[in-house]
């Protein structure tokens, strides 16, 4: 089990997406395109939401048992406001939560990799599955925000 590419691939968006973001103007930024649809401004932030919740799945289940860790990503964005929240802000939080991520998951030792923690679909998965599934899930909702 190795996840390099996807630390890699982190690393390379962490890097490349902050510049596209910030060419975007902020009320394209801020427009919602239906009342019960998110901003990309809040799409930025459910992602920084993701990456809260992922940190801890991260280290969870590296020492604990199978740990169940999910949240309601809707309460999280309302109750964020990150319409309200400077760009400038978000965009850096986004980017240095997701480096810090990165070298948390270079040091997950490989043999925890295969660790399982339970998630909303009250399944079990590795370690592996769920930084891969980060990724994944990022760069779907990253192509919302932004052409790359």
């Amino acid at each position: 089990m190795d996840i390099t590419t996807a630390i890699d691939r982190l690393t390379w968006l962490c890097q490349n997406i902050p510049a596209l973001i910030e060419a975007i103007p902020v009320k394209e930024l801020e427009s919602k395109p239906a009342p019960e649809k998110w901003s990309k401004k809040e799409i930025l932030g459910h992602l920084i939401d993701s990456a809260a919740n992922n940190h801890q799945r991260f280290i969870r289940i590296q020492s604990e048992y199978e740990p169940v860790i999910f949240y309601n990503q809707n309460d999280w964005v309302g109750l964020s406001h990150y319409n309200d929240i400077d760009t400038k802000q978000l965009i850096a939080t986004w980017k240095y939560y997701n480096l810090h991520l990165a070298a948390v998951a270079k040091a997950i030792a490989p043999e925890n990799l295969a660790r399982n923690g339970v998630g909303r679909d009250g399944l079990p998965h590795t370690l592996k599955w769920y930084f891969d599934d980060y990724v994944d899930h990022m760069e779907h909702h990253l192509r919302q925000i932004v052409a790359y």
